[in-house]
């Protein structure tokens, strides 16, 4: 057998030595303060004093030991109280983040008259040995110290002998009867205070009697009379000597409460703020924007309760740390298995707070041109010219380029027109002038300068460029305006003498009309006159002029119907 061991070639693992258990459960500040409760609970004084620090040899005699105990008990019942369990640190080093040195922790005070004491535990082992945390000797010799002789509690002077002398639970009966009525009293107390304070803040708050005003109250009322209930409960509880022990089983309750009491106030602050944005998204006519509202208000609420769960189990003592590790790693997995999903609400929110596009606009997101029908929480439908839906992602569609063209304050009116090549240089001059003007002239042209440039001359024909803006409510009316000034325009060409280029690859036979030249030599006698008069507006119009041209033409024309408005 040896021989194996050695011809193995391998040294047996050694088990790391664990740490001798206390019996006391003094290995943390926690179960330190949780052991002596219990101990004078089950009034084994012996064992509460062995949760102190008894350096003076007198101390250390039995009838001292069990005098320290109950000398500290009466002085929590008197006016002392201890940290709840649950604040306390359970690890075996204590508090690292107070500003006390360390393996020093403050875990409560009593306050009785003239007696101020801060109860501290402290670890007495070295870094060698296994932790243990004891009341420290500075706060054994306050407790030693101090008097308790004085006057009695008060319900020490009013409970009647036999609910002081007959216990449950090793805590006078009459105890826990004055709980149950703090309890009632603290809670109809706070009802009155409440009711007052409503009734100043409806008198001075002048919004306090619209909707809002009073969804705002109404999210605060039962999370303020909870608060008030619980400070009430502990002020009155400890200022009339109820026993320690009773107390400090409550402090997990009257915590909880108040954990409760947060997050009762957190949903309906959701529900205030969800259903105040929903109001204003429908008054705004943003529909669309209401489904993301209602999504955000639940995924909001649904953390609340994750994040009460967790703070609750943690209060009573439930570890919480291997759970999150687990939710974490299985939260990884689903961000993983859900990401399109995630990346597509991601999506549309941007699109509902940026708000490139809303329903009923008419776009175009990249190659696609259509009509918004719907923005969803996973994608967005656009109704094309085709009468067919298209449906983009939100994921997709936040990352495109969005050209929407319901949103265009003007419509640009930009023809390019190629005249004939024998087209002369006064009926060129004749053109630029007139059809500028006509540009002036017409009242669906936005007054910001239009354009009207001889722009080049080609193989076949002379280039003339236009620009301007036309001003309509929305695209059919701009067309309206456009079939307008088309139609004018080909009337001052007609009238020039020239006409527009045919393409240059037609090939025009005999039966092609020559320039007129009568309209020509007319309209070269006009373009004398104008320079003869410096009335020529090339290359810039006269600013007389342009005001005397602004608005002389009636649009629609003469004999155009006219729909009735």
């Amino acid at each position: 057998m040896t021989a194996q061991l050695l011809g193995s070639g391998k040294s047996p693992v050694e088990e790391p030595l664990k740490e001798p258990e206390d019996s006391l459960g003094r290995r943390t500040p926690q179960g330190t303060v949780n052991g002596f409760i219990k101990a004078i609970g089950d009034q084994n004084y012996i064992r509460a004093s062995q949760y102190f620090v008894l350096s003076k040899r007198s101390y250390r005699r039995t009838a001292e030991r069990i005098k320290i105990a109950e000398t500290f008990q009466q002085l929590l019942d008197k006016g002392g109280n201890l940290s709840p369990s649950s604040i306390i640190s359970n690890k075996e080093t204590g508090r690292t983040d107070d500003d006390l040195a360390a393996g020093v922790d403050l875990v409560g005070t009593i306050t009785t008259g003239k007696t101020a004491i801060r109860l501290y535990v402290e670890n007495q082992s070295d870094d060698s040995q296994p932790p243990l945390w004891l009341f420290s000797a500075e706060t054994v010799e306050s407790i030693v110290s101090a008097d308790v002789s004085g006057e009695k509690t008060f319900l020490d002077r009013v409970l009647p002998t036999v609910l002081k002398e007959r216990k449950l639970g090793n805590v006078p009966i009459g105890h826990w009867a004055v709980v149950v009525i703090m309890t009632v009293l603290s809670y109809l107390l706070s009802r009155l205070l409440l009711f007052v304070a409503v009734y100043v803040i409806q008198k001075v708050w002048k919004k306090a009697a619209s909707e809002k005003g009073t969804a705002v109250i109404e999210a605060f009322s039962l999370p303020v009379l909870m608060y008030t209930t619980v400070i009430l409960f502990v002020a009155l509880t400890q200022r009339m000597g109820i026993s320690i022990i009773v107390r400090q089983r409550f402090s997990i309750i009257i915590i909880t409460i108040g954990i409760v009491a947060f997050l009762i106030l957190l949903w309906r602050l959701t529900d205030f703020v969800s259903m105040y944005t929903r109001s204003r998204m429908n008054r705004r006519g943003r529909i669309s924007a209401v489904s993301a509202i209602l999504f955000l208000s639940r995924t909001t609420k649904v953390a609340i309760v994750f994040i009460g769960i967790i703070a609750i189990l943690g209060i009573i003592g439930v570890d919480v740390t291997a759970g999150l590790a687990a939710l974490g790693i299985g939260g990884i997995a689903l961000a993983l298995g859900a990401q399109k999903t995630i990346e597509n609400f991601v999506g549309s929110v941007s699109l509902i707070a940026d708000q490139p596009l809303r329903v009923g606009d008419y776009c175009r997101v990249d190659d696609i041109k259509g009509t918004v029908e719907s923005i969803g929480m996973r994608s967005t439908m656009l109704r094309t010219s085709a009468r067919t839906i298209v449906t983009i992602p939100n994921g997709q569609l936040s990352a495109s380029k969005i050209e929407n063209f319901a949103h265009r304050d003007r419509f640009i009116f930009n023809p390019i027109f190629n005249f004939r090549m024998d087209t002369a240089p006064d009926q060129m001059r004749y053109l630029l002038v007139e059809l500028k003007s006509l540009l002036y002239a017409h009242p669906a042209v936005l007054n910001s300068s239009p354009v009207v440039r001889f722009t080049g001359i080609t193989t076949d024909a002379l280039k003339v460029e236009i620009t301007a803006y036309i001003e309509a409510v929305n695209f059919e009316k701009s067309q309206e305006v456009q079939e307008d000034l088309l139609l004018r325009m080909m009337d001052i060409i007609e009238s020039s003498g020239t006409s527009l280029a045919y393409p240059s690859q037609t090939l025009y036979m005999a039966r092609d009309t020559t320039v007129s030249i009568e309209k020509a030599a007319k309209v070269s006698e006009t373009v004398k006159k104008w320079k003869e008069n410096n009335e020529l507006h090339i290359p810039e119009f006269d600013p007389k002029r342009i005001e005397e041209l602004k608005g002389t033409i009636k649009y629609p024309d003469e004999g155009s119907f006219k729909r009735d408005e």
